[in-house]
């Protein structure tokens, strides 16, 4: 189903995100380094879609189950990622959104199934936060962080090379000013390596005036980011803002993974980010 993918190559409009020149360089995986790249997909869990599970993430450090911090990383049975409400690794909820975001980003490649992601090969860390507040964004989001710490601190023994995060959420009209702990955490995500990709609400208007968290967060390691269409045009239920916005990604009806083991249409500011989250693993 490859053709239906028009945001990666859309031969019609002619506007999509040029993917198939890069993979003529690359379709991901890992670093010239040899680092595992890792993508931590922070939403509501994902699907054990057979277009997934050759590229989730799993915790080889931890045995599962036994109730011990194998690892050392302060988190205990996080093998097949992290339930940051729950504090278990139960990410399998075959929820629609996460399931749809992860296609994006990275959906298996060239396996004569379904569709691909921007990245044939990456590592999907599931993190499933719960409900959208800042305590729990703080949890999700601090779970990487140690990961990525630990992985940097023991020379890629343990944790995990996470270069990105994708937020596919927010709460609408909130006010940086009021969330100050929660926008300066994307600089101590930074300082040790990691870009964080949020997508703007879901409604026509100026998020500088009228608010929106966490795209409203001043740090440089935060990108925000908008829906633009097939004609390269913000879409007319996405938000802008000179100074929060800092690019438009194609989101309006991109074809990925869904529940149930399916494919459909995924649309909006929630689809935009995966793509750029995408790029930006690919880039590495």
């Amino acid at each position: 189903d490859f053709i239906r993918q028009w945001t990666l190559l859309n031969p019609v409009e002619k506007n999509d995100s040029r993917v198939p020149k890069a993979w003529d360089i690359t379709t991901g995986g890992v670093t010239a380094l040899g680092d595992t790249i890792v993508v931590a997909i922070i939403d509501d869990g994902v699907g054990r879609h057979d277009d997934l599970v050759g590229n989730l993430w799993i915790n080889h450090k931890e045995i599962p189950g036994d109730g011990i911090d194998n690892d050392g990383n302060g988190f205990i049975d996080d093998y097949y990622g992290w339930n940051s409400q729950n504090n278990n690794d139960l990410i399998f909820t075959d929820e629609r959104h996460g399931t749809a975001i992860a296609g994006i980003v990275g959906a298996k490649g060239n396996n004569n199934l379904g569709v691909t992601g921007i990245n044939w090969n990456v590592k999907l860390m599931i993190i499933d936060m719960g409900n959208i507040t800042e305590a729990n964004a703080l949890r999700a989001y601090s779970y990487v962080y140690e990961m990525r710490k630990l992985y940097n601190e023991s020379n890629g023994q343990r944790g995990a090379f996470i270069v990105v995060t994708n937020s596919s959420w927010g709460i609408d009209f909130g006010k940086a000013k009021d969330a100050p702990i929660w926008c300066d955490f994307y600089d101590k995500l930074g300082s040790i390596g990691i870009l964080n990709c949020v997508a703007s609400v879901n409604r026509n208007i100026d998020i500088d005036i009228e608010g929106d968290l966490p795209t409203t967060c001043t740090s440089e390691y935060l990108i925000g980011i908008t829906n633009i269409n097939r004609t390269n045009e913000k879409n007319n239920d996405a938000s802008f803002g000179k100074k929060s916005i800092d690019l438009g990604a194609y989101g309006q009806r991109a074809f990925t993974t869904t529940s149930n083991n399916r494919y459909a249409e995924f649309v909006g500011t929630s689809s935009a980010t995966p793509h750029v989250v995408g790029a930006i693993a690919l880039a590495y």
